[in-house]
């Protein structure tokens, strides 16, 4: 009896703050949650060219009690809303909790799955049959980079002040999301 095994998919992980959304610290204020200028276009070109959109996030104010569980389910709630509005589909919400200086006592542990370690986009990858050499991580910090890289995933640094220079090195970089969506439409074609 032959198996046949379904197509792998494609994806995009994305940070969250900073990369889709303006970087307001800790908010879980729906009200406040603006989508970077460029993110639209740019996830609508990567969307009709075959690539899901998984965020992958480290959440420490959960761990430090500056917001729940049910109130970070609203962010995401809103974020798949605001995506959905734009005719893009979310594929994934992963989040790490933790941070081991925090307060709350089940969050304030070392994990695999804070940034820069990759543990959350395993996850993802094993969870939506994830492609991760045809794969990008879109991110603003040298540790969404790390991150991806350790998952084998290609990587963009989009560059800002919270971008500061380490060991770690992009698959490329650019200046915001739509130069960062040109750069993965320009490498599919190569």
């Amino acid at each position: 009896m032959l198996f046949l095994r379904a197509p792998m998919n494609k994806a995009i992980f994305l940070d969250k703050d900073g990369t889709l959304i303006e970087n307001i610290p800790y908010n879980v204020n729906c009200n406040a949650i603006k989508l970077v200028p460029g993110v639209v276009s740019g996830l609508r070109k990567l969307q009709s060219h075959g690539y899901r959109f998984i965020i992958i996030t480290n959440q420490s104010g959960l761990a430090k009690g500056y917001f729940t569980v049910q109130e970070l389910e609203k962010v995401r709630q809103h974020l798949e809303g605001l995506f959905n509005k734009q005719d893009i589909k979310l594929d994934g919400f992963y989040y790490c909790p933790h941070y081991s200086k925090g307060i709350i006592e089940e969050y304030s542990v070392e994990c695999n799955c804070r940034k820069p370690k990759p543990g959350l986009l395993l996850k993802a990858a094993i969870d939506l049959s994830i492609d991760v050499s045809r794969s990008w991580f879109i991110g603003d910090s040298f540790s969404d980079v790390e991150a991806g890289n350790a998952c084998g995933c290609k990587t963009i640094l989009l560059r800002n002040k919270r971008s500061q220079q380490n060991s770690s090195k992009p698959y490329s970089i650019a200046v915001d999301f739509p130069q960062a969506t040109q750069h993965i439409l320009n490498s599919d074609q190569a």
